[in-house]
């Protein structure tokens, strides 16, 4: 006569279970946790286009200090909390959205045609550069109003290594670079940074609400050139 299993059925399962055997329940966990992690992150990004967006929009219509966090959160359709654990304080978003509109420009001086990208010489290329600065900042008045204010109530503690002002120490590398390269004589850092401070200037900055921004450009142009044809 044939022996019964005491388990009755043959079925091991629970056995198989029991000794941790799972028949590839673990690959099935896995996959399951992978797709929840590309959620969450793809949950993330869409959150931070969203917030981005209503910020650039208030920031388009209100003065910076009429853009609160609360209103940028309620635009957004988000918590306020979610924008401070994204962004760490409100001059954190400000910076966040100056680096996105600074993006292109890095890409075209890295990647683009001359003479604003690789290829032209360093006159050239510093000159179409403190173009492209200025259109930026022609085209983001509000922006960087709102930078000024947020940094005026709010200095953000960035991780360590980073630094407080990237879009500015880029554009500052940049143009110091560029000088170093074409007069190799002057202190370029320094002339680089009063370069820059020009788009600093409250005065500059009501030309470029006038629809002055062609003035401006010539203008930081020629003063340059005059840098760097000085003689030693």
């Amino acid at each position: 006569m044939p022996r019964i299993s005491r388990h009755g059925s043959g079925d091991n399962s629970a056995a198989k279970r029991g000794c941790g055997i799972t028949g590839g329940g673990g690959d099935e966990d896995g996959r399951t946790a992978e797709g929840t992690q590309r959620r969450e992150r793809a949950d993330a990004a869409r959150n931070r286009r969203a917030i981005l967006r209503a910020a650039e929009d208030l920031l388009a219509r209100y003065r910076p200090e009429q853009v609160s966090m609360e209103r940028i959160a309620a635009a957004a359709g988000v918590g306020k909390g979610t924008l401070f654990h994204r962004f760490g304080s409100r001059m954190g978003l400000m910076t966040a959205l100056m680096e996105e509109r600074a993006l292109a420009l890095r890409d075209q001086v890295e990647t683009g045609p001359p003479p604003l990208g690789p290829g032209a010489p360093p006159r050239e290329r510093l000159l179409a550069f403190l173009d492209a600065v200025c259109d930026v900042v022609a085209r983001n008045k509000g922006l960087l109003a709102a930078l000024g204010h947020a940094a005026g109530t709010h200095r953000p503690q960035r991780p360590e290594g980073e630094p407080d002002h990237p879009v500015y120490d880029a554009w500052h590398g940049h143009v110091s670079a560029l000088i170093e390269r074409e007069r190799p004589d002057l202190d370029a850092p320094m002339v680089a940074h009063m370069l820059l401070a020009a788009f600093a200037s409250p005065y500059l900055m009501g030309s470029l609400e006038r629809g002055e921004s062609e003035r401006v450009a010539v203008t930081l142009r020629r003063l340059a050139v005059a840098v760097l044809d000085a003689a030693p």
